[in-house]
Formats: C-alpha cells, structure tokens, sequence
C-alpha cells in the first residue's frame, strides 16, 4: 500500500507545470553597427542585386587590395540613397555612377551613397564603388576570418579569403546580407605572375600584364556573398569529369605542387561524395559553374564551386573522429562536410544568419547520410549517435534575427541529431529521402527563413512540427520520457518541454519493440507481463527516466 501511495504521489508531482517553456535566445548587447550589419535597412531595401564585377589587385607582399567593385541593381523602389557595406581599414576612395563622382558618408562598416540620378522603379543601373587597403588578417580562420597571408614550403605566397558571419565586407564592398544574392559574377583578380588566382566559377581568361597577371572567373548562378573567395598560390590542377544527374560535371582540383600525389589519392572522395550527395539531395547544384577543391592555408570552407581545403590530406577531422564511433574516419571530413554546403547553404541559403541551422545542422547531419550511402545504416545510426557528446546545450540553436547574431554551436551536433530523431518521427525512409530531395528542388537558389523549412517538411510529413522544431531549435532541454510500470500497467508522458509537445517514440518492452505516443499529459497501456524492461530506441535524441 505504501508503495502504492508514493508511485502516485510521484505521478502527481510530474504532472506540475514546467517552470520554462519556450526559452528566448541570450540576453546580449546590439550595437547600431550589428543592426546596420543585421538587418534588411531601407537603404537596401529599394535595390535589387542584379550582377557584380569585383576587379582587384592584390600586392601579396604589402598584404594589399585596391580596385573597384560594379553593383549592378534593378531599382524596386524610387530612393536615393544606397548602403554598401565595407570594414575598416579599408577604404572606399570614391564612387562612380553616369561618369559623375558620388557623395557618400561613413557610418562604421556601412557607407551611405547619395545617388544624383532618379531612380525609376524597374530600371536596371550600375556604380563602380573604388577601394583599397590593407584588409583584416584572419586571426583563426575560417571561425575568426579574414586574408590569410601565408606562405608554402617553397616560401611562395599562399593567401585566401575566409569571412563567413564576420562579412564578406571584410575585403571588399558589397551589399553585405544574405538575404540579396546577386545573380551572377565576374571575379578579375590581378596578382604577381608566378602565382595563380582560383575563385568561384569558371576561368573565362587570363591577361599577361607584364609581372602580373589577371584571372576572370564568372559565376553564372547565384551567389551569397561569404561564398565568393579569391585563393593566391603557386598551385597545380588535375581534374576529372563526373557523370552526375544532370549530365557531366567537371570537377577540378589545385593544389600546392609538392601535395598533389597525395591529393590525388585523397580526392577520391569528392567524386564519392557527389554520388552520394545527389542520391539523397538531389541534382549538384551549380553545374553551369563545375566544382572545385581548392587547397587553402587554413581548414576549409564552403565557398561555393570553389570549396577550400585544408584538412593535412588525411581522414576524420584533422585525423580525429568526431564521432568516436571509428567511422568518422572513414572519409576525409572537410571534402565530405564543405561540399555538402554546396546544397545546404550555398544552393539553400539562410536570409538571417540566426538561422544559420539551415546550413549547419543539415550539412552535418550529411555526414552520416554519406556513411548511411557506403557502409548502411546502422554504422550511420553510430556516427550521428556518436556527436551527442559534443553538445552543450546552452543556449538555442537560433539567434537573434536582424543583429547579425547566429545562434549555439549546438546547430553542428544537436542539430544532425535533431533531424535523425525527425526521420525517425516520420518513420517512412523513402518519404524522408524524398522531403531532402524537396527541399532543394522547392528552394533552388533561393534565400530562406526556419519557417519556411519548418512549413515544408511539415507539410510533406503530414504532421504538425511546430511544437518539435520549437523543442529543439528555440529550447535548450531534452525531452525526458517519464514512465512508471504499475503491475501489467505501463503510464507514461513527456516532460522537460514546450507546450503543446507530442512525440511518437519506440521503445522496446522486454526485447520487442513497440511504438508510444506520449503527450504532456498520462497516458497508460496494457501489457502482456507485469513490471517488464523498458528501453528507449538510442535513435531518438531524448532522455527517460522510470518514476
């Protein structure tokens, strides 16, 4: 009878509210800079992106860039002044439009452009913003970016550009936010004659300038803006053409001359990748553009058709598996992790780095999606399960919108195994497949927001997700299934999350596996054997506790 009353008594006292629900992102301190950064202002607000021809000289030796940069727009709106976005130390020295010199005032970062001529709603102009300077040295790129300005073992320059969150504004002017990609590019970048440029597209020429020479590389897709990336070394090509979906794909690699015997053994993963990339996400994005690996002085970055490379020519990350399953080093993790960007971030792309989840959280959990293609299901199921040792939970996953604010690192670990729990939700792998393959088909070159991802797989799951994608990308806790056995009595229930929270989960009952529907509140089934073992499928990122 006693024990009786405390199993009650206990089923009482979980049943009391929560003390938090939703939990709100940090508490920080903005700036007027993050939100001249962060935010779609009006003075870029009435221009649209059209075309970009960014033309520069880099003096590798004097760790300088000066040039020009066209901003082609369709005016949407009839205003007169525009914000370009550059960082100091650089400097704009003048802005051109019509042949006439234009005002401007510098606002920090921003610098507002008083245009002479009327802008006419529809019309498509052109300014050419002039710059130079001595950009900010990356101090641990690509996390805290920049220029790197290195050189290689033969004492030749060895130079990239890395700028994601910190802006790509860091080394040249531009409409510094994601949520405007201009449509296509001319990159022309002017360095010493015994080094070459590598940037994102396809090289249309190169001039002989006496000691230097001028590389034209043209991106016909869309782009964001920390995508774009100019590399400057003494490099080598080798290359090879993929037979992907959509027809054959060049995929071209340069590297540092003494590395490219043991690049062309490691980059056999990237026609791997590719293969296993298009099964689950569908078609290579940007085939009009080719891919590229690109051997850069840091680790890696998605630059998108010129993916940077830097992981010492070895598996896992840096020789490590993040996982600790042993699968992780099975495949070299920057040419697996980078390239998957090039759907989830560079093809979908966030508007507001507060929802840089979009591009994290997918592209890790890729990672397990190309172990899952390889070695089955069960080695994937391992790797994703492996980096729940690496989250922290300690703040939610997405920032604060318009302050140029991403949210907790967690968006790399939790965020994978927040979409392994989804898939395991949905409980259907082909309609899962097909919801991946959906969402880059959906948004194809397009900005996006977490509700409109949210929307989507929502609608193609038949489920309403809502109070899960608030659970795990806008909360901090874990979902604890509470259960208490009760003779052949099995009660149970969430607790630890939002309101409104119902999660299907599989459990197995003395060796079989069955599915629960628990909610916030009681509910209870008969069983075959009183007082069985319960366990929870480890598929699921949640915690339980038996009462």
């Amino acid at each position: 009878m006693k024990k009786q009353f405390l199993i009650a008594l206990l089923i009482i006292l979980s049943a009391l509210p929560m003390r938090a629900q939703l939990l709100s992102s940090e508490e920080m301190r903005f700036t007027h800079q993050d939100t001249l950064r962060g935010s779609i202002t009006p003075e870029r607000a009435w221009w649209d992106l059209t075309y970009y021809h960014l033309d520069i000289e880099v003096k590798p030796d004097e760790k300088f860039i000066s040039g020009k940069n066209t901003v082609q727009y369709k005016v949407l709106q009839s205003e007169s002044v525009m914000q370009i976005d550059l960082q100091a130390p650089l400097k704009i020295t003048k802005v051109i439009q019509d042949n006439q010199e234009l005002t401007f005032k510098d606002e920090g970062n921003a610098h507002f452009i008083y245009l002479k001529e009327p802008q006419k709603i529809g019309a498509v102009n052109s300014l050419d913003v002039y710059y130079e300077g001595n950009p900010k040295e990356a101090v641990r790129p690509p996390w805290d970016g920049g220029v790197t300005w290195d050189q290689d073992k033969d004492g030749n320059h060895f130079i990239a550009t890395s700028c994601q969150g910190l802006g790509a504004s860091v080394w040249w002017p531009c409409k510094d936010h994601m949520y405007d990609e201009v449509d296509s590019m001319l990159i022309s970048v002017n360095v010493p004659k015994n080094l070459m440029d590598v940037s994102n597209g396809r090289l249309r020429s190169i001039e002989q300038y006496g000691d230097t020479k001028t590389y034209n590389w043209f991106v016909k897709n869309p782009i964001n803006n920390y995508g774009v990336n100019i590399n400057i070394a003494n490099y080598v090509e080798f290359s090879e053409v993929y037979d992907g979906i959509s027809g054959n794909l060049t995929m071209d690699y340069y590297v540092l001359p003494y590395n490219l015997e043991k690049a062309k053994e490691q980059f056999k993963d990237a026609p791997k990748m590719m293969k296993a990339f298009e099964y689950w996400f569908g078609p290579y994005p940007f085939y009009g553009d080719g891919f590229k690996l690109v051997e850069a002085p840091y680790l890696g970055m998605e630059h998108q058709s010129s993916v940077t490379y830097g992981n010492q020519y070895i598996n896992g990350f840096k020789g490590r598996d993040l996982s600790g399953s042993g699968w992780g080093l099975k495949f070299d993790y920057i040419i697996i992790h980078e390239s998957g960007h090039e759907w989830f971030a560079n093809n979908i792309t966030y508007k507001d780095i507060a929802d840089m989840w979009i591009h994290e959280s997918f592209t890790t959990y890729s990672e397990s999606l190309f172990v899952e293609y390889y070695y089955g299901k069960k080695a994937a199921s391992e790797y994703v399960i492996g980096m729940r040792n690496s989250i922290k939970n300690d703040k939610p996953i997405i920032g604060n919108y318009d302050v140029n604010n991403e949210g907790s690192g967690d968006m790399y670990y939790k965020g994978s195994n927040m979409l392994h729990t989804l898939r395991q939700v949905i409980n259907d792998d082909e309609n899962w497949r097909d919801i991946l393959r959906g969402l880059n088909r959906e948004f194809y070159h397009q900005t996006v927001t977490t509700k409109q991802i949210e929307n989507y797989i929502s609608e193609q799951a038949g489920m309403d997700l809502k109070p899960f994608f608030d659970q795990y990308l806008r909360d901090t806790r874990i979902p604890i299934l509470l259960y208490i056995t009760m003779d052949n009595t099995l009660k149970f229930r969430w607790s630890n999350v939002v309101d409104g929270f119902k999660m299907p989960i599989k459990v197995s009952v003395n060796g079989k596996w069955v599915w629960l529907d628990p909610e916030i509140t009681w509910k209870s089934i008969e069983l075959d054997t009183p007082n069985p073992s319960i366990k929870v499928d480890q598929n699921f990122y949640v915690s339980s506790e038996r009462l």
